[in-house]
């Protein structure tokens, strides 16, 4: 393991290191706050999984979640969104190949030999994690775009691995969109059946655990009818059929959070990007989930970037319950 960044935050420190992945057979940078109550303590771990394009440093620059982590004694880890380096594949384009691993584990030319992002997330990432840093087995998961995807995905494939799953403006359906269909085909091959392995609209028909969920979304987004269509994922909970298997004790139901006045672009995540802490936290303290949690959408709502205030926007937002077997 290599430290490439230790930089004092919020009385925690912001690390940046690089490991050697088996699964990717590459090396890997990895992003990892470590709050203040590490040096004491293990504590629970949120991944974080970004977008088309991105690196780890995405959140760490961007969504201001170190504060919020100090503060509740979360550690956050933030991933590569591929695999990199020499013979690693690539392809012309943002929305394949570096950059676009779109966290599926690849069977198809050339892409087999590094593209198993999702084994990397859900197995290798996690045990090397809990075996380097003061880091407890209770994980949460969340992610923007593809990285929502992501985390929806391994949260329902893995059942019992997470206490939370949390999405910012989600791939929902990669199956019936064309950033998904195109990345499926490229990496899983022309067989459809194959496809619905990775899609969070198939995977809730038949899914074993009814996981804390939240999804956040912005109306005004660009994508929101042609690439994340967040209604197909409301239709998959309504129409899925009830879990034969006990539910948690939690007993969450996964909320669709609708924002007219938000969307995609870089502040939405320094907006947003307290929801999968406050997920994690109700997870692990069910008592405290109806308690405030401090959010930087208040003070971003006072700067010149955004028009109105904080109450103006609670008012223009629409929450729905997505009822089904993960209610």
């Amino acid at each position: 393991m290599q430290r490439l960044e230790h930089r004092a935050c919020f009385g925690g420190w912001q690390d940046v290191v690089r490991h050697r992945s088996d699964t990717l057979d590459c090396d890997m940078n990895v992003g990892v706050y470590l709050p203040p109550q590490a040096a004491m303590q293990p504590c629970p771990v949120l991944y974080w999984l970004s977008g088309l394009t991105c690196t780890e440093q995405n959140a760490i620059t961007k969504a201001g979640l170190q504060r919020y982590a100090a503060e509740h004694g979360l550690i956050v880890v933030t991933s590569d969104t591929s695999p990199r380096g020499a013979g690693v594949a690539d392809a012309e384009g943002y929305d394949l190949g570096l950059g676009a691993g779109f966290y599926v584990d690849a069977t198809q030319a050339p892409w087999a030999a590094h593209y198993r992002m999702h084994d990397y997330i859900a197995r290798e990432l996690p045990a090397w994690i809990e075996a380097n840093f003061p880091a407890t087995d209770a994980r949460s998961i969340s992610g923007h775009s593809m990285g929502g995807h992501g985390a929806l995905v391994i949260a329902l494939r893995h059942p019992g691995r997470y206490r939370s799953v949390s999405a910012f403006a989600p791939i929902v359906a990669p199956t019936q969109v064309p950033w998904g269909q195109k990345a499926l085909r490229a990496y899983l091959g022309d067989d459809e059946s194959a496809w619905r392995g990775y899609d969070a609209c198939a995977l809730i028909e038949h899914a074993p655990e009814r996981l804390p969920l939240l999804v956040d979304q912005g109306e005004a987004d660009e994508f929101l009818s042609t690439q994340l269509r967040p209604e197909l994922l409301q239709a998959a909970c309504s129409a899925a059929q009830p879990s034969a298997h006990p539910a948690p004790a939690t007993r969450l139901r996964p909320q669709l959070l609708l924002h007219r006045q938000l969307h995609r672009r870089t502040h939405r995540l320094a907006c947003g990007g307290i929801e999968p802490l406050k997920n994690l936290r109700d997870s692990l303290h069910p008592a405290l989930r109806h308690t405030a949690l401090a959010s930087p959408l208040a003070s971003a709502l006072n700067s010149a970037a955004f028009p109105g205030n904080a109450s103006s926007l609670r008012r223009s937002a629409a929450w729905f319950m997505l009822p089904g077997s993960l209610a």
